[in-house]
């Protein structure tokens, strides 16, 4: 049972989004208002039950992604949508930083039309802001699949790994998140 304070379940809302490695990702998502979890997973590919040294071996077709699950009545997908674009570089095809491939493809999965047509939206107002074109892939989410427990709130619990230090801090400052 769930009192007014605690949304159930069925009232959060869903979104998944890819910007880079999923450590990052999701150390910004989870740390908004309304955000209830943050899953690092993997989508957008073609092999069943990818796990991280696959995916990161370009062939399976995966990007690392976050799956967010938000209350609306607190945050809007169009908010996660404008962090999103803040977040990380969406004008440079399969990187992002020092991390190179597919897998670190930029990419919106949307989970329904509604989240398409305002994914869409979102992306031709951010270009506006921007020199280069945006890349970033915008399809339906077919499937998701969670990544290795170790990979889950990867900042938050290895917060002096080197990686993490010199790629998480500047974003978290750079979107007042920190």
């Amino acid at each position: 049972m769930s009192d007014a304070s605690s949304p159930s379940a069925n009232d959060l809302e869903l979104a998944t989004f890819g910007g880079g490695c999923f450590w990052c990702v999701e150390a910004v998502f989870e740390r908004l208002p309304g955000v209830k979890s943050v899953t690092s997973g993997y989508a957008g590919g073609k092999t069943e039950e990818p796990d991280y040294k696959e995916v990161c071996g370009g062939t399976t077709g995966h990007a690392e992604v976050v799956q967010i699950a938000f209350d609306p009545a607190v945050t809007s997908f169009e908010r996660l949508l404008d962090i999103f674009w803040l977040a990380h570089d969406p004008t440079t095809l399969n990187r992002q930083g020092a991390d190179e491939g597919t897998q670190y493809r930029s990419i919106i999965l949307h989970h329904d039309e509604r989240q398409r047509t305002a994914a869409l939206a979102s992306r031709e107002a951010a270009q506006g802001g921007l020199a280069e074109p945006i890349v970033t892939e915008i399809v339906p989410l077919a499937k998701f699949w969670p990544a290795e427990k170790y990979h889950q709130d990867y900042y938050r619990n290895n917060p002096a790994q080197p990686y993490c230090l010199a790629t998480i801090p500047p974003k978290l400052k750079k979107l007042g998140l920190l």
